[in-house]
C-alpha cells in the first residue's frame, strides 16, 4: 500500500506529471516543470529546458505511436519524490534520437528521481537499463547470441591490444 500523498507534496507533483504523461498531454505535464529544469537521462544524456523536455517527449510519442506508460509506486518528501514506472510501444513511428523506426516492439521499466522546490521540478534524474534498451531496438545484439560474443571478444581484444601498448610506452 502507498502512503498517503499530501496535496502540493512533490509525490502529488510527481504524480501529477505522470498522470499527463500517461495520456500524452505535454502541455499539462509541462506546467509541473520549472522553465530551466535539466530532465538527465542516465543512459541517453541531458535535455535541459522546457522546450528540449517537450521536444523530447514529441519525438519519444511519435516514434512510439502505441506508447504506454503505467506508474508503478511514488514515493517521496519535503523536496524529491521517486516515480517508479514502466512502458511499453512499437518503435513504427519516426525516428528517435536519430535512429530509424525498427518496427521493434519495447519494454522498459525505470525511475525518476525528481528534486522539487517552490511546485516545480527543477531537475529530474531519469534511470533504465539502456543496455537492455539497445537490444530491444536492434542497436545492440540480443544477449548472449553469436554477435554478441563476437562484439565482446573483439572489445576484449582491442582492450588487451591497448594496455600492452601502455605498457611498453612506460617499460
Amino acid at each position: 500500500m502507498e502512503p498517503e500523498v499530501k496535496p502540493g507534496s512533490p509525490a502529488e507533483i510527481a504524480r501529477s506529471i505522470f498522470d499527463a504523461l500517461v495520456k500524452h498531454d505535454l502541455e499539462s505535464a509541462l506546467k509541473f516543470v520549472a522553465p530551466s529544469c535539466t530532465d538527465d537521462f542516465v543512459a541517453l544524456g541531458e535535455f535541459r529546458g522546457q522546450s528540449e523536455i517537450r521536444n523530447f517527449f514529441r519525438e519519444l510519442f511519435q516514434a512510439f505511436p502505441d506508447f504506454e506508460m503505467s506508474v508503478l509506486r511514488v514515493v517521496g518528501d519535503d523536496s524529491t519524490a521517486a516515480v517508479q514506472w514502466s512502458a511499453h510501444g512499437t518503435f513504427s513511428g519516426g525516428q528517435f534520437q536519430g535512429i530509424e523506426p525498427t518496427g521493434k516492439r519495447l519494454e522498459v521499466r525505470g525511475v525518476d528521481v525528481m528534486e522539487i522546490s517552490g511546485g516545480l521540478v527543477q531537475h529530474n534524474t531519469i534511470y533504465y537499463d539502456g543496455a537492455s534498451f539497445a537490444r530491444q531496438l536492434g542497436l545492440l545484439p540480443r544477449q548472449g547470441s553469436s554477435a554478441d560474443k563476437a562484439m565482446m571478444s573483439a572489445f576484449n581484444a582491442v582492450t588487451k591490444f591497448r594496455r600492452r601498448a601502455a605498457s611498453r610506452q612506460r617499460g
